[in-house]
């Protein structure tokens, strides 16, 4: 049966060039980097080639790149060490943010940390003069995705960080979604923190980053080992790291390449989704202006129903279609997404969404056998 993989928001396929780069270190050269041996000098001078590749790459310094397990260790890690740092307890973020970032906050409340949750309807963003008006004496952070990772929808971050820098506030942005496919430097972005997860972009599971600029007030927040500068305790994953330094700088050298090829299939596919479906698909987020590669819409019903969601994922991946209805960390979860519900999607309609999400080795033949499937499907479906 043809499979056709629509999921790349949750996680990609792992690039053969990144697979390349991380098998020496799979194999014959496996040493703790942590070890004064030689094996571990050579795994050590590989963790810092890869440190100085990807801070040449969003335009860090490499002391200012601390290696983690992945995007939420990374959110996780900011909020609790700014926290600790600075010993104030406000925060500002939005409604759509990643739970890797709510659920510290929301668990948080226990320890007196106060949230302020910014709006986002229309489409799902934030302005700086949200912030603005949000940002206290009392505020430790403001943290703010670049790229939505459920309907696409991007932050005016430079804007942000400019309220941010005049308050004196530091900013955080988890950019696990935009990494790779948007220009991603922070001081153009004027950034202090950014978290990315290696496996959004053809790298490997289990590995990401944060970025800290220096002289941000930060404080480790997790102990048990002197590595990364004793910033972060355990055994450095080598291989993994090898591996996301390779897919960030591929990534990066292809991006123009890669960024139309996936944009003109997001245009047919919203083409194609108008044509077929009309006034009976409502588009999710800005679908003008967000991230290239995510398409997010609903079938509401005219008496205020929708479609069943869970229904649609199961018919398109009986068709062997693999997409999802919102983030894969909320998945088989029954309530509705709850970046729809902050845009204002009544349950139903929420409910009822699906996410495309394209990748480089999509083709148009995909976009549709998708189109023609899910077609077939909905006429069952609908009353």
């Amino acid at each position: 049966m043809r499979t056709v993989y629509l999921d790349h928001a949750a996680t990609t396929p792992l690039d053969p060039r990144v697979l390349n780069a991380m098998m020496p270190f799979l194999t014959s050269s496996f040493g703790n980097a942590n070890s004064i041996h030689a094996a571990g000098r050579a795994a050590n001078v590989a963790v810092e080639e890869a440190r100085e590749t990807i801070a040449r790459l969003i335009g860090a310094q490499p002391a200012e790149i601390i290696f983690t397990s992945g995007g939420t260790e990374s959110d996780n890690a900011v909020i609790k060490g700014v926290i600790k740092a600075t010993g104030k307890s406000h925060v500002v973020t939005s409604m759509v943010e990643h739970h890797a970032i709510l659920h510290p906050l929301q668990y948080g409340r226990k320890d007196g940390i106060k949230t302020t949750f910014l709006d986002v309807k229309p489409l799902g963003m934030v302005t700086a003069e949200q912030v603005e008006a949000a940002i206290t004496e009392e505020t430790a952070l403001v943290t703010l995705m670049h790229a939505n990772n459920e309907i696409g929808s991007i932050n005016p971050m430079r804007q942000i960080s400019d309220v941010c820098r005049k308050k004196g506030v530091p900013l955080h942005s988890d950019t696990v979604q935009s990494a790779g496919k948007l220009p991603l430097h922070v001081d153009e972005l004027g950034l202090d923190f950014l978290s990315i997860s290696a496996h959004k972009i053809y790298g490997p599971k289990g590995v990401g980053l944060l970025y800290a600029r220096a002289g941000a007030p930060w404080k480790p927040w997790m102990e048990g080992g002197s590595q990364e500068r004793k910033r972060r305790g355990g055994t450095l994953n080598v291989p993994g790291i090898v591996g996301m330094a390779k897919a960030l700088e591929l990534a990066v050298a292809d991006m123009e390449q890669t960024t139309a090829h996936i944009a003109a299939l997001k245009k047919r596919m919203v083409a194609g989704l108008k044509d077929r479906f009309g006034d009976r698909v409502a588009f999710n987020g800005d679908l003008e202006h967000g991230i290239h590669n995510i398409v997010n819409f609903s079938f509401p019903l005219p008496d205020g129903e929708a479609l069943d969601g869970e229904m649609l994922l199961l018919n398109l991946d009986i068709e062997g279609i693999c997409c999802s209805n919102g983030s894969a960390c909320s998945s088989g979860a029954i309530e509705p997404s709850h970046v729809l519900v902050a845009l204002g999607r009544v349950t139903p309609t929420a409910k009822s969404s699906l996410r495309f999400s394209l990748g480089k080795d999509n083709t148009e033949e995909d976009v549709d056998y998708t189109l023609d499937k899910l077609d077939a499907i909905v006429r069952r479906m609908r009353p």
